[in-house]
């Protein structure tokens, strides 16, 4: 392009600046002051200058918010600071005791707080470099999260870009929401083409965002409401969450105006009172509020539990409830053998989701309700979530209902069921069961695990019936022909799923020992064992001893690792997956070269210069271990301000204290 063709690139950039005007006054504002007929002439201006000019397109131009291809999967990002759920209290008594407890571990009587109405949607992470937008991705498992960049570019209120002064790396999480009246006009086409109404907005917003094909992803009408920093880098940002907020609207990110600054606990309760009287007035749903801690030093301070932050909780609001009837009891039996009781239901809509089946935990549980097959039962999600039989309906029976007691054979062996004691559980005895087998490999194939993408629940029965695989190191050795054959699936379906069995090779160790499904072994368990031990051959020979000295280990835990690789045919099937191309030890990044290789840390009182997931964070990747107390076993014990007990207690057992300059030296070496 010459010299003459300045005039073009004048208007070019003329057009984005409108353009992206006029998206910000719509989508986040929600005002317009112009008409579609002159936004889109605007638009189609903007397309045309950069169709003949190719190079003079940029990644935050408004033409590019739907301009990649279709995807065949989404890749992972890793969340460099976590991205954590929320612990939950269901009422006031509990809100009371985590405020005080909050107060005692900040050493003082009150503290500021700021309340947010809770998003019924999908958490994202949104990262900005040099006020571009460069990835976008959903929270995971809080560690790791999916990449779905190009869906995100297309929700209007999301900028592309923010004001050239943020020269640096941003990071800004949200909730990605279907909004109701969008979601009810959808539904309605739905219906008109002969299509199935989605079930409720949020599980539509998850699937939305997570379509391969963004242009799918454009056609559903998602929002966002940004509700924290996740971290900064080369930017000056507010000491606190309430100014955050405000920094981050000037910035041009959508934020709900709901929120309320608070300096009292009433405050609190009267927000929640509130909106539990008034959320159907909002045009997204809100299943409570988020209470939070103010100042990003005592957030620090409190720092994290397991995999929730102690500066926040959810405050939920009541469960809905509805009255159906139980028309059958079902069992299934878990990768345990454990016999699990579940309620068929008459189909109810509860909340916008519609209820067929509900949990009923145990015998014990049936019994101590009374719950008969043919009642009219009240059922409930628990948490929104997990829906659950709260009593039966008794002014409602007729007298044919059914006692129920579980069978004393297995549903899916006929072998004997036993009781063990002290347990409400009951189990088969058969280890070769294929309802065992089933869930073992369902858990095994799942996302958290080996997430094998294509076999579904249908396919790994089937195989199972097949006799085509008998365990989990039996997927291994499938091939494409018999998938094709046995569920007439297409060649290219079939061929993928079995790139899937290949790829998922590589997971590392703490997916391998999670997907094994150990009784008691979380997935956070497993990252704790695979950082200590390196491979499943030394976790093998780990005895109940050594395995005590780990965080998150107890008795019942310990005791179930050392039985399961006591049994021969599990060694058997570990053997197995190693002879199929399964790495069994710890990728080359994490072997003993780390300089943190099984050390032990503790931490203890405020640091001022990163967060405590942050410094949990750069400990685990240098090979360290994080543990909660004081022993004799451990190396060192990071102190920031204000140090507890840990500190004192470090010092009487003479272990090395670090403090936050030492630390960040170390790490900096590095």
């Amino acid at each position: 392009m010459d010299i003459r063709d300045n005039s073009i690139v004048t208007r070019l950039v003329t057009l984005r600046v409108e353009i992206n005007k006029y998206n910000y006054l719509y989508y986040v504002l929600d005002r317009s002051e112009i008409s579609d007929e002159a936004y889109d002439q605007l638009m189609q201006e903007l397309k045309s200058i950069e169709s003949k000019y190719p190079d003079l397109v940029t990644e935050d131009s408004p033409t590019q918010r739907v301009g990649a291809a279709p995807s065949t999967r989404f890749t992972e990002i890793n969340h460099p600071i976590p991205l954590l759920s929320l612990g939950n209290v269901f009422n006031t008594a509990d809100l009371e005791n985590w405020y005080t407890r909050t107060c005692h571990l900040l050493g003082q009587d009150t503290f500021e707080i700021v309340c947010e109405l809770k998003m019924d949607g999908l958490a994202v992470a949104l990262t900005y470099e040099n006020g571009i937008l460069k990835h976008g991705s959903t929270r995971g498992d809080g560690f790791h999260g999916e990449n779905v960049t190009q869906n995100l570019r297309t929700i209007g209120s999301i900028p592309l870009s923010i004001p050239d002064n943020t020269n640096g790396t941003l990071e800004v999480r949200g909730e990605v929401y279907f909004p109701l009246s969008s979601f009810t006009e959808m539904n309605r086409k739905r219906e008109l083409e002969n299509l199935t109404p989605f079930s409720n907005p949020r599980n539509s917003a998850s699937g939305s965002l997570r379509q391969l094909d963004p242009t799918i992803t454009n056609q559903r009408p998602l929002d966002i409401f940004i509700y924290g920093l996740g971290y900064s880098d080369g930017i000056n940002t507010p000491n606190n969450h309430w100014d955050t907020m405000g920094f981050l609207q000037e910035l041009g990110f959508k934020i709900n105006p709901n929120n309320l600054h608070c300096t009292h606990l009433s405050e609190v309760k009267e927000y929640y009172d509130y909106w539990l009287a008034n959320r159907e007035t909002l045009n997204y749903a809100t299943d409570g509020i988020v209470v939070k801690v103010n100042e990003f030093e005592q957030q620090t301070h409190l720092g994290n539990v397991s995999r929730e932050p102690r500066w926040a909780v959810a405050y939920k609001f009541p469960s809905e409830q509805a009255i159906t009837r139980l028309t059958d009891i079902g069992i299934n039996v878990g990768r345990t053998g454990s016999l699990n009781p579940y309620a068929i239901l008459e189909p109810i809509s509860v909340g916008g989701v519609t209820i067929k089946t509900a949990t009923l935990h145990n015998e014990d549980y049936i019994k101590e309700k009374d719950i008969r097959i043919g009642d009219w039962v009240i059922i409930q999600r628990a948490g929104e979530v997990i829906p659950q039989i709260i009593s039966p309906v008794v002014q409602k029976r007729t007298g044919g209902e059914q006692k129920f007691s579980l069978p004393t054979n297995c549903p899916k062996c006929n072998s004997k069921v036993i009781r063990k004691p002290e347990e409400s559980m009951y189990y088969c005895t058969n280890y070769n069961c294929i309802g065992r087998a089933l869930e073992k490999i369902k858990h095994f194939v799942s996302k958290d695990a080996m997430d094998i993408t294509g076999m579904g629940e249908k396919l790994c029965e089937n195989l199972l019936t097949a006799n085509l695989i008998r365990d989990i190191s039996d997927i291994y050795t499938i091939t494409a022909d018999e998938i094709m054959k046995l569920d007439k699936i297409a060649e290219l379906s079939a061929n993928k799923i079995i790139d899937s069995i290949e790829k998922s090779k590589t997971r590392p160790l703490s997916r391998i020992i999670f997907g094994l499904g150990i009784l008691h072994v979380g997935s956070q368990v497993a990252e704790t064992l695979a950082s200590q031990y390196l491979s499943l051959e030394k976790l093998s020979k780990a005895d109940k001893q050594s395995l005590l000295h780990l965080p998150n280990v107890g008795t019942k835990i310990a005791d179930s690792i050392t039985d399961y690789f006591s049994q021969t045919k599990n060694m058997d099937i570990i053997r197995s997956l190693e002879i199929s191309g399964l790495s069994l030890r710890q990728s080359d990044e994490n072997t003993e070269s780390l300089p943190f290789h099984g050390m032990r840390f503790v931490l203890t009182g405020r640091l001022e210069n990163l967060t405590r997931s942050a410094a949990e964070h750069k400990i685990s990747v240098l090979g360290g271990v994080i543990t909660n107390n004081v022993t004799g076993n451990t190396d060192f014990v990071l102190s920031g301000k204000d140090p507890g007990s840990k500190l004192q207690k470090a010092l009487n057992l003479e272990i090395r204290i670090l403090s936050e300059e030492e630390f960040l030296y170390m790490i900096d070496t590095y």
